[in-house]
């Protein structure tokens, strides 16, 4: 069986005026390649009749599913189900099935039912409609005369597009595709090697994988994600093998062997030990904390931080001593372990990580330039510090920087034989 290939066309005029990120592109990426479809383009065009036609017609000779998001509300910008008609040579008629629906879920808003949200329950006959349990715009698939390819529309709506991208369009695609569904993916996580040495010391392995397995290096603020991927053509067991062999080439910068974040990582090794650690930021200003608490149950393990920005903070909060500050300055290594220590003590936490550095794009200086960053991680066998160095914009630096933080503290602490989450 050829690999399936897919392109994702995304429609609205307010993706390219950069009003809205578009994040049901990526999302719908990651849901098809781990269903072992290849995704060959991704396309984004205005809410205009002519360009969605231009690119449903160039996508239908590239790939097997074209996949569209959009355009499927009852305003009179929403076209793209009157396009897909004409494409599909067909006509708009009443589906009551989509019409039941509509009624339903809008029974206790009286008000949304108009005239407007009545063109919800037309449908192109041609296409066959699939279930939208969350929205009202029907989810559409179109197949292409004899060819087996096939076209989906669905809402432009995240929450709505992922729901009906899990519980309808996936389903439906592998049934009509006949997917094999012996996908394996094991992903390791790597902290605190570029991805540039990473690849080198990791050279000769990769060279002696089988054909049948593919190698991703997936790189974000310092962390590597490593995915090794099968499509049907390995068994589980052999994957398995060629993730022993690669293990102990990387083990000094592993943090764990699943596909989490750091932060979800360290919640697990802080819940799994009943152990708690705050927090005391300054240049990263609540990023840190943002990435502790953003896990349902981190209040078992996290218990809060201080944004100490101003040095009054440091020193009347976290108790910085002022002589410090007056010495060797907030962005020093003395400061962060003081702050550290503080917080530590002030939350009473076997762990504190403490942050304080120049963010930009103002403030550096010729010893202490713009992403000059010190860390600090206060725990039960004594407090450590580092100065580290970061490049880009504001954001860019504060983001890697509370991922620096959380990532060298999960190689202090957790030994190798137990990163297996």
């Amino acid at each position: 069986m050829h690999s399936i290939s897919a392109e994702i066309i995304s429609i609205g005029d307010e993706l390219l005026i950069g009003q809205v990120v578009n994040t049901n592109a990526s999302w719908m990426a990651q849901v098809l390649n781990h269903a072992g479809i290849t995704v060959v383009q991704v396309t984004t065009v205005r809410d205009d009749r002519q360009a969605i036609t231009d690119s449903v017609t160039a996508a239908m000779t590239r790939a097997d599913v074209v996949l569209t998001t959009g355009g499927l509300g009852p305003t009179k910008d929403d076209i793209t189900k009157t396009v897909l008609c004409d494409y599909f040579h067909t006509q708009l008629v009443e589906d009551e099935r989509v019409h039941e629906h509509v009624l339903n879920l809008y029974k206790n808003r009286p008000d949304v039912l108009n005239r407007l949200t009545a063109t919800q329950w037309l449908v192109p006959e041609a296409a066959t409609i699939l279930p939208n349990r969350v929205g009202s715009a029907p989810v559409m698939a179109f197949e292409q005369n004899k060819s087996g390819k096939l076209l989906v529309s669905m809402p432009g709506v995240p929450h709505e597009m992922q729901v009906a991208m899990s519980e309808q369009v996936l389903p439906y695609m592998q049934k009509h595709f006949g997917l094999c569904a012996d996908v394996i993916h094991r992903t390791i996580v790597v902290y605190g090697i570029p991805e540039s040495s990473l690849a080198l010391r990791i050279e000769a392995w990769e060279k002696a994988l089988p054909a049948t397995m593919h190698l991703a290096y997936l790189p974000k603020q310092g962390v590597v994600r490593l995915r090794l991927s099968s499509y049907g053509e390995a068994t589980a067991a052999e994957v398995e093998q060629q993730i022993t062999a690669l293990m102990p080439l990387i083990a000094d910068h592993v943090i764990a062997t699943d596909d989490l974040t750091p932060q979800q990582i360290l919640g697990h090794w802080l819940t799994e030990h009943k152990l708690t650690i705050a927090t005391a930021e300054s240049c990263t200003g609540g990023r840190l904390a943002s990435l502790l608490n953003e896990q349902s149950g981190s209040s078992a393990y996290y218990m809060g931080s201080v944004v100490a920005y101003d040095n009054s903070v440091k020193e009347h909060v976290l108790g910085v001593r002022a002589e410090t500050l007056a010495t060797v300055g907030a962005v020093s290594e003395q400061t962060v372990r003081e702050m550290a220590e503080g917080v530590r003590q002030l939350l009473h936490t076997d762990y504190a990580i403490a942050t304080s550095g120049v963010a930009g794009p103002t403030g550096g200086t010729p010893d202490k330039p713009v992403g000059t960053v010190w860390i600090a991680w206060a725990t039960p066998e004594g407090t450590t510090a580092e100065c580290c160095h970061f490049f880009g914009d504001r954001m860019q630096i504060t983001n890697t920087a509370a991922m620096a933080a959380i990532g060298k503290l999960l190689l202090q602490i957790m030994p190798q034989e137990r990163k297996i989450y």
